[in-house]
């Protein structure tokens, strides 16, 4: 029996063994780059998994306090935080586990620098830029998009320059899922506008969405990028990748509860789209499914959705070299990502379990959830 069948359905799995080598490639990047690199948690979430990815990854970084008080009592090294802006009820707590906390303009730095520089120890706090360029075509993944609200463009900072005062460093994200080619024209453009404070501060963070364990990722074109940076400035560099770190390192086990047909052949599944991978219907795109293939490419062909009442609710149409029937397990890739970290009990849906596939084959369970996860909620 494999682990695929020794499973229960709706389930993720965590590959160990590809988790490790995409951590591998990135302690590659931070040896010959001489950078940092952080785990996004907000791609990736899954705590237990933070033993193995601390050995290799020098912290991690939150985008909410729940994120930040993760990292502090499970990462247990550099643990960075950003926020469009911060609630005050939170921000005490936030001193006392962030190491590094990034602010969206030069107005949150002053409202929260005393209590910054209260603190017994020294935190680095750095401010996020917008440096209005980016390369990403679709608005809600583009963080430069006209009127967006995340970080401080050229004129705005010049226009607070006064408040900057005793920031350690500069942070920007204007990437999603792209290769080092991209990185490779936008570092000029954040020199260009924002080069004045080079010489006033201590490091830069780059941000995210650098595709580093994509197979077609030009891995000594980011190094190349990062070194020739540090060299020319002195500056210290941070990379924050979420996604690569556990890219096509984890999977979406299903079961087929139900065939049928209404013009074209449908199958439901007990993994919905709209709870379990909500990227597919937002982004949207396609995960593929092992042994599966694009419509009509294989002998029968199904659409495939989810067990909830929300008419879009579909995963997608592939092909099989034989019918599915109830039972059959499917397994989808690509699923430790954006998945866990933003299922849903939408119609009062169960959670998919959690398992980690060992290196040894082994496929151990986690995690297991329940009614009263649904309830606690509401």
């Amino acid at each position: 029996m494999t682990w695929t069948e020794m499973v229960e359905t709706p389930c993720y799995v965590i590959d160990e063994k590809k988790l490790r080598e995409n951590l591998e490639l990135l302690k590659y990047v931070r040896e010959k780059a001489g950078c940092k690199i952080l785990l996004a948690q907000k791609a990736f979430s899954a705590y237990a998994t933070y033993p193995l990815i601390s050995q290799y990854l020098d912290g991690c970084t939150a985008s909410g306090i729940f994120e930040a008080r993760l990292g502090f009592e499970e990462f247990r090294k550099e643990n960075h935080i950003f926020s469009p802006a911060y609630p005050e009820k939170d921000f005490d707590e936030i001193v006392k586990i962030c190491d590094h906390i990034l602010f969206n303009s030069p107005k949150q730095w002053a409202k929260f620098r005393e209590k910054v520089r209260a603190s017994e120890r020294y935190i680095q706090a750095g401010i996020r830029v917008n440096p209005e360029y980016s390369e990403i075509e679709t608005d809600i993944y583009n963080p430069c998009f006209t009127g967006s609200r995340l970080g401080t463009t050229l004129e705005q900072f010049k226009e607070d320059l006064l408040l900057v005062d005793g920031i350690d460093g500069l942070h920007f994200h204007t990437m999603c899922e792209q290769n080092s080619d991209v990185l490779s024209r936008t570092v000029p453009v954040f020199e260009e506008k924002f080069g004045f404070m080079f010489d006033r501060i201590k490091w830069v963070n780059f941000g995210g969405g650098h595709h580093i364990t994509r197979k077609d990722y030009d891995v000594e074109l980011l190094i190349d990028t990062v070194k020739k940076f540090r060299e020319k400035y002195g500056l210290d560099v941070y990379l924050e990748p979420g996604e690569a770190v556990a890219l096509n390192a984890g999977y979406l086990v299903t079961t087929v509860l139900e065939t049928g047909k209404n013009g074209i052949n449908v199958a439901i599944t007990d993994a919905s789209a709209a709870c379990h991978m909500p990227d597919v219907l937002e982004m949207p795109y396609r995960p593929n499914i092992i042994g599966a293939d694009f419509p009509e490419k294989k002998p029968f062909t199904y659409r495939l959705g989810g067990n909830t009442c929300l008419a879009g609710d579909i995963i997608g149409d592939y092909s099989f070299d034989e019918p599915l029937c109830e039972g059959k397990r499917l397994v989808f890739e690509d699923m430790a990502i954006y998945s866990m970290c933003k299922n849903n009990t939408f119609n009062g849906i169960p959670l998919p379990s959690i398992y980690l596939l060992k290196e040894s084959g082994e496929a151990e369970l986690l995690k297991k959830f329940g009614y009263d996860d649904f309830k606690s909620r509401l």
